[in-house]
This record gives structure tokens, sequence and C-alpha cells, in this order.
């Protein structure tokens, strides 16, 4: 036996957290999806965070085109990719200069030392080399040449420079792979099915790939390698899934259970451009797919779809929302059911598109003009995006008004293992239908619990109507300018939307069920309020969580939760939308709130150090 390799020691360990971080060429999205997806194979949980540049084609090597990818893995079950780093892989200087300040002193860094140039290092704002300087010294350093290393792995190959630097991303993760006992099976078939009909770049990249975890293993500055055991999940069937992803196929599910065909007009935007182009692919199941020439186009044509009988959805952010606002508004009053996906970024205007942000839920709430009430729900992880995108879709069909459904670019572009439903397993939907005698049928009749009105669509004979953005007769359609009947109107559509609280459940509280403090939130920000109230509940602390994914209405029992408690927190990635809303409707209760507008999700550590701080202290937060 080698002596080097004698001396290599196997620790098991609960989770790690690594961060892959680069220039927005140096594949680090793909490095990272490939280490999470084989750790799920071997078994693990995972949660992941993609990062990505704001401006497109950011100059190379500079700190504004970094793109980074942060993974946990996990022998329990997670909620989130993560809060302090085991590793982090900076494959240039401006990689490091970004993400050094979220790894801990005594964690792994591993460097690519040929990016360290003169060049490179202006261009990331050192003054000095930190591979010379000491100011690494804290840290567990694997420093290798990784470029040269795999350009000579590649040398027979008879490729051009550039396209050999393309493969030290799987060098590294080959090293990355012996570090913590990942088999690389999974990512050699991977190359072999991506890269179909290009041998030269699967061998070199499977090359690549084996050659770093050579590297690794008779490096004798790694003398740990680390194991994390399979997770103990539900049994099932699994795979993992992104946020849009799920939305897609929650959309296509539902449009089977509703028996109907599924019509997206949309427009692409960041992040939300990914349900089209998954929508895309899926012809066979009815799903027609629209990519309107702006924002406007696609929600109108959305609303022509509905009108003639299709489940219909329209997609878009922040900017695209607000483009949308008068045709939702026609929509509503038209009461026809589309489902405007809203997958959140940070703004105002442009703002940071690939960054996570939840600014728009005012937007959501109100933001069209005249009493314009909607729907609105929220998703709270990757894969809940496909339940709550089945559960927008049976309420718009149920009940005849446009939903909007928020999603964050945290969730739809994170991923995790979703358990495989099955069709059987979702519930039923029963869209409006209309009666088959037209004799005495109007437009505006209701169902006496629900208040929806009935749906007839073009070409059914003797159900010919008037719908449009006119105010209307309350039952017969016809245009209708009377104070009285408008008030009327404005009040029986509110009520419609009102009564959807009872077709949804009720609010679960996670923690405790009374007690000294309430945690709030809704969305995207689940995973890391439930890692953060789980933690302090299983130090004995009498906290619980309240996390909303039915915004407009509420579940019924919303006030009787909160009165539960002394102290309520509002957790949101705002300045505190959600906090206002819940003044309005429950003013009698006093609220806290914590916020952060940073592009970035909570982590667990600084939301327990602020509940902490409520739990003793009467300030403010």
């Amino acid at each position: 036996m080698d002596t080097k390799l004698s001396n290599i020691s196997s620790n098991e360990i609960g989770s790690v957290v690594v961060r892959f971080a680069g220039d927005s060429g140096d594949g680090m999205q793909l490095t990272g999806t490939q280490f999470a997806d084989t750790s799920a194979l071997m078994g693990n949980d995972i949660a992941t965070f993609p990062n990505y540049p704001s401006e497109i084609r950011a100059p190379q090597g500079s700190i504004y085109g970094v793109s980074g990818f942060q993974v946990q893995i996990a022998s329990e079950i997670i909620s989130t990719p993560g809060d302090d780093l085991d590793m982090l892989v900076a494959m240039n200087p401006a990689a490091l200069k970004t993400n050094l300040r979220d790894l801990a002193p005594g964690k792994m860094l591993v460097l690519d030392t040929d990016a360290f140039s003169r060049k490179n290092l202006k261009k990331a704002g050192y003054d000095t080399n930190p591979l010379e300087d000491g100011s690494l010294e804290s840290y567990r350093v694997i420093a290798a040449p990784i470029t040269s290393l795999t350009k000579a792995a590649l040398l027979d190959l008879g490729m051009q420079a550039k396209a050999m630097d393309r493969s030290k991303n799987m060098f590294t993760l080959g090293m990355i792979y012996w570090i913590y006992g990942r088999d690389m099976k999974h990512t050699i078939d991977f190359f072999k099915r991506k890269f179909k009909n290009k041998e030269i770049i699967i061998e070199a990249n499977t090359r690549a790939l084996k050659a770093g975890n050579v590297y690794a293993e008779n490096l004798e500055l790694i003398a740990t390698t680390y194991q994390v055991r399979p997770a103990k999940l539900k049994k099932g069937k699994y795979r993992i899934i992104m946020g849009n992803q799920a939305t897609a196929w929650g959309f296509i599910a539902a449009a089977n259970k509703a028996e109907k065909e599924l019509f997206l007009g949309s427009y692409p935007i960041t992040p939300a451009s990914d349900i089209l182009h998954e929508l895309v692919k899926h012809p066979e199941f009815k799903v027609k797919s629209f990519q309107a020439e702006d924002e406007i186009a696609g929600v109108a044509s959305t609303i022509g779809a509905s009108f003639a009988g299709d489940l219909a959805i329209t997609t878009t952010s922040g900017p695209g929302l607000a483009l949308k606002g008068e045709a939702i508004g026609l929509a509503m009053i038209m009461e026809m059911p589309i489902v405007i996906v809203d997958v959140q970024r940070g703004g105002p205007s442009t703002g940071m598109p690939t960054k996570t942000e939840q600014s728009d839920l005012l937007q959501a709430m109100y933001g069209r003009n005249g009493e314009s009430p909607v729907i609105v729900l929220a998703a709270s992880s990757p894969s809940d995006c496909f339940d709550m995108a089945f559960e927008a879709a049976r309420l718009a069909l149920e009940h005849m008004t446009p939903v909007i459904l928020m999603t964050d670019g945290y969730i739809a572009n994170g991923s995790e293992p979703w358990l495989i439903k099955k069709l059987s397993e979702l519930p039923e939907i029963t869209p409006r239908t209309v009666r088959k005698d037209p004799e005495g049928w109007s437009p505006y009749i209701r169902d006496k619990d629900s208040l929806a009105r009935e749906w007839a669509y073009p070409g059914m004979e003797g159900f010919e109507h008037r719908v449009g953005g006119l105010e209307k007769n309350m039952e017969t359609g016809n245009v209708n300018m009377d104070p009285n009947n408008h008030e009327a109107m404005v009040k029986i559509r509110a009520e419609k939307v009102k009564r959807v609280e009872n077709y949804i459940p009720e609010l679960e509280v996670e923690g405790a069920q009374e007690g000294e403090l309430l945690v709030v939130g809704w969305g995207g920000t689940y995973g890391a309020l439930h890692t953060a109230v789980m933690s302090m509940a299983g130090q004995g602390k009498s906290v619980g969580l309240a996390h909303f994914k039915y915004i407009n209405p509420m579940p019924k029992n919303t006030a009787e939760v909160f009165t539960r408690f002394k102290k309520i927190v509002v957790c949101e990635l705002n300045e505190g939308q959600f906090v206002k809303i819940l003044r309005g409707e429950f003013p009698e209760h006093k609220y806290f709130k914590y916020n952060k507008v940073q592009g970035l999700p909570f982590t667990g550590s600084e939301l327990i150090a602020r509940y902490d701080l409520l739990m003793n202290s009467e300030v403010t937060v």
C-alpha cells in the first residue's frame, strides 16, 4: 500500500455544505448540479441554491461575473441549502473575494492556483496574492494547478487550449467526489447522454473527472475523507426537481385532472422563463405554449384561451406582473379562470433579475385599478411548487376568478428530492360548467355557496353572451352603469374571493402550539424559518411557526392562531409587506418584524439570534 494513502482516515458526518464559485463560464452550475444529483442517487437528502450573476456577459474574471452553486447533502431530512460552508471551491480570485466571508476559519478551501495571475488579481481588487500573503492561513487550503493538470490529462486528444479549459470544472468535481466518497458513474453516464455523438467531449470530461479523483487520492494535503450516510426518506420513487419544473408539472397534472387542455401565453423573463421552456417539451399532454411578443400579449392570449375553455396560465416576474395589471383586472371583471405565476426577483424596475426577493406581495394584492380582488397563493419550496400550481388551477377553475401564484428565484432555481405522485392520489378538480338547457341561462347566475358563475364557451348554441371590461348587469351580462348595480357587483366579486376560505385548509402551526413567540412567514422563506424554529423547539423554547401559503383569502382560523401567542414576528425578504396586510386584517395584535433585502435568503443562524432577542426583550425589531 502507498504510505501516504495509509495515513488517510475517513470520518462519518451528518451533513456537508459545499459552495462552487467561479466565473460565469466556469460551469459552476453544472458542477454543483452533478454533485447534488449524485448525492441524491446515493440516498442523501439535498437542497440547492444556485446564484447567478445579474449582468449578461459580465467581464471575465470580474466580481460581477461570479456564478455560484451551493448544496447541502445530509443523512437526515433538511429544508435549506445550509448556512455555514464546510467547503468553498473558488475557481478564480473574484470567486474567492466575493465568497470567502461565508467560510469560517478551519474549513476547507479549494483553489485553482493557475487562475491567480496578476491580471486576475487586479480584476478582483487584490493588492497582494492571497496564496502568498498569509491571509488564508486559518483555512484548510487545497491549492492545485487545476487548469494545468486538466490540460495535461487531455493533451493527446488534439483539442484547443480553450476547449481543454472547459473541462477544469470536471477535474475539480473529481477531487470533491473523492473527498466526500461520491460515485463517478452517474456523472459519466450524464456525459454520454448530454454529449451524444460528440465523443471527444465525452472523453475529455470523463478523463478530467477521473484525473481529478486520482489527484485528490494521491494529494498528501488531504488527510481525511468524509462519508454522509443515506437519509431515511419516506418510501417511494423520487426525483430531483427544481421549482420551475415542478410548477410546470403541477399545471400539467391539473389540466389532466380537470380534463382540460393547458394553454400557456408567456413572454420570457428571468427567473420565470424555465416554466415556458419546460411546458414546450410536453405537447403529448395537450400543452399549447405561445411565446408572446410582450407581457401584455401573453396575459391577453391567456384570457382568450380561458374564454375558449382551456386551463389558461401566464408566467412572469415582478416587472411583467406590473405590465399585466390591466389585463388581470379585465379577467377579474369578466370572472375568467386564469392563473398568473409571479416568480419574484429583486426589484424595483430591472433590479437584480437573478436574485431572490419577496417584494411583489402588495402588487399581487392591490396592483390593479378599482376594487379588483383576486386569489393570491404562495409556494413554500421547490417541490411545493407542484402542489401549489395544482391548487392554483383548482381554485381558478372551481371559483371562476384569476389566481396569482407567487414563487421566487430561490425556490424556482433551487432543487430537492420530490416524491413522485400518481395522478390518482391528487385531489379532484371540478370546473364550473353550464347546464345543458340554455333556457333561462344568464352568464352571471351564481352558485349559492361559492358565488362562482357558470362557464360557457364559444360555439355552445343558446349560450351566447357578453363579457368584457365594462361593468355588467348582475345577471344578464349586458353593460350596466347603474350605481347600485356597480356597488353590488363590486361586493359580490369580493365576497366570492372571500368565500374561498371555505375551500382551503386551516392554518397549521409547527413547534409550540401556544406560548412566547409565533414566527410568521409566507412563500419561499419556509425552509429557513422551519429550520430555525425546530432548532429552538429542540432546546425547549416556546416558539411556533405559522407559514402562509394562502394569502388572499387567509385561512379561517388565522385570528384564533394569533391569540395563542404573546408575541408575533413576521419574517419577510422585503421591507414589511405581509405585516402591513396583517395589521390591516388583525389590528388587535402587536407585530414585530424581521426583514432582509439583500437578494439572498434568510439563514437559520440570523433568525435564531433575532428570535432569542425578541423573547428576551420588548424592543421592536
